[in-house]
């Protein structure tokens, strides 16, 4: 059984599929350049999740280093293996891959099987009446919410033939990471504690989550993301656990969003990196050395913007950020910067713990107008506004900014506006959004809106 993105035990069609045989071998491959890219909060992720995993067979789990596809093909030889087992991946490096470990195990005689997907539906099954993949969100929902998948399954009855009896390399090294990234690594890395915050959010907050999802300063979110990427928890596990109000619709629809990037990176792998709507390729962005410095004060949050800043400080500090601010900051670096999206697409990507790149990059790409499905491309998010509403007693900004904690709870949203000084430690803010907002309808030949 080689784990990648399924590191659990409890509904696992792979390992179900595997336990038929008379004993498995459970593998892990550290892949050493994709590690490296990773960063250090994914990095400490994934060793606490393989840890929990580990721990759950008996730590039997075998781990190699190198490139999967001598590795994969290594082990089974070594041991006599007749099949390996996985869950079908369907990102584009992933997919390239398995097609190259297939291909090395038939060289020994062993078989390849991707049993299921990381999805409650795989990517590239939902489609319109044409036969054709959705372009816009609400149809794919819709359609995708009509399909049935199975209800989850229980552990699998098995054998283990792992380490120590089959040679282990041990944990990759990670990067070392904040104190409070840590404690976010804790709250769902293994099936325990992840279960635990499931229950605790669809007993607790669920009802609640229509309108408190958009509030960054209450804990109004599921934050199971990141057991979601890594596979702790599969999303009909979630689904099973649902009931109709409107928060758990809301939720829903939620888990519909990230199975929809999955199937739109499915059909467009080249959208990882580029823009969906090739037009936008050609939109004026600035890449020089003033630029440059704009994006490192935005990288720091440190642009004078208190909502920004604090989102990505939050960003640094934990490995996560709410999703309202996460468009907050990406229109302001796009839009108030004209930074390309990609710039912020890898910076987030580097530092979230539940990094995944389909809804990552298709998320930078709905702010910037460039995806499937996005929004007003000349909608340019106000961040004080945005602040005043959605963070109105500045317990947020006051959470990741400290600077500004003493301020009132209408100055803290800008305090420099209206002639006011910026309190000692923090910043002026680097451009006028007034100004930016102007210069960003410009670009997108809309002068007049």
């Amino acid at each position: 059984m080689w784990f990648r993105r399924d590191l659990r035990l409890a509904d696992n069609p792979a390992l179900v599929a595997a336990s038929e045989s008379d004993s498995v071998t459970p593998l892990f491959v550290v892949d050493s350049k994709l590690f490296a890219n990773a960063g250090g909060p994914r990095q400490n992720y994934l060793v606490a999740a393989l840890q929990s995993l580990d721990a759950s067979m008996g730590n039997g789990l075998v781990l190699r280093h190198g490139d999967p596809v001598i590795e994969v093909a290594r082990l089974a030889k070594e041991i006599g293996a007749t099949s390996v087992f996985a869950t079908g991946d369907c990102s584009p490096i992933g997919i390239q891959r398995d097609r190259n470990v297939e291909l090395a195990l038939k060289q020994v005689g062993v078989a390849f099987r991707a049993v299921a997907t990381p999805y409650a539906i795989a990517p590239g099954t939902v489609r319109n009446g044409s036969g054709n993949p959705y372009k816009v969100f609400t149809p794919f929902r819709n359609t995708w919410a009509a399909h049935c998948w199975p209800e989850p399954s229980g552990n699998a009855s098995l054998t283990w033939r792992g380490a120590p009896e089959v040679q282990c390399d041990g944990y990759p090294e990670a990067s070392s990471v904040t104190s409070g990234i840590l404690d976010a690594i804790r709250a769902t890395a293994s099936e325990q504690s992840a279960h635990q915050r499931l229950e605790e959010f669809v007993n607790e907050w669920a009802d609640s989550y229509v309108e408190n999802r958009n509030l960054p300063a209450i804990d109004g979110t599921s934050r199971l993301s990141a057991a979601l990427h890594f596979g702790i928890l599969h999303p009909r596990q979630i689904l099973a656990k649902l009931n109709r109000d409107p928060g758990a619709n809301t939720v829903r629809s939620e888990l519909a969003w990230r199975e929809f990037y999955a199937d739109v990176l499915w059909h467009q792998p080249t959208s990882a990196y580029q823009c969906l709507n090739p037009a936008m390729e050609a939109m004026e962005c600035d890449t020089d050395a003033r630029a440059l410095s704009q994006f490192q004060a935005w990288c720091k949050g440190e642009t004078g913007f208190p909502i920004v800043d604090a989102g990505m400080r939050q960003l640094l500090t934990t490995g996560w950020m709410h999703n309202r601010v996460r468009m907050i900051t990406a229109s302001f670096l796009v839009k108030d910067l004209h930074l390309p999206w990609q710039w912020g697409a890898r910076h987030f990507m580097r530092h979230l713990i539940d990094g995944d790149t389909a809804s990552n990059s298709h998320g930078w790409q709905w702010v910037a107008g460039s995806g499937t499905d996005a929004s007003p491309y000349y909608r340019v998010f106000n961040p004080t506004t945005q602040s005043e509403r959605f963070d109105p007693a500045g317990d947020y900004i006051r959470a990741y900014v400290p600077e500004l904690s003493e301020l009132s709870n209408s100055a803290i949203h800008a305090p420099t506006a209206k002639g006011g000084s910026a309190p000692l430690g923090y910043m002026y803010p680097v451009v006028d959004h007034d100004e930016e907002r102007r210069e960003s309808l410009r670009r997108y030949g809309l002068t007049k809106v």
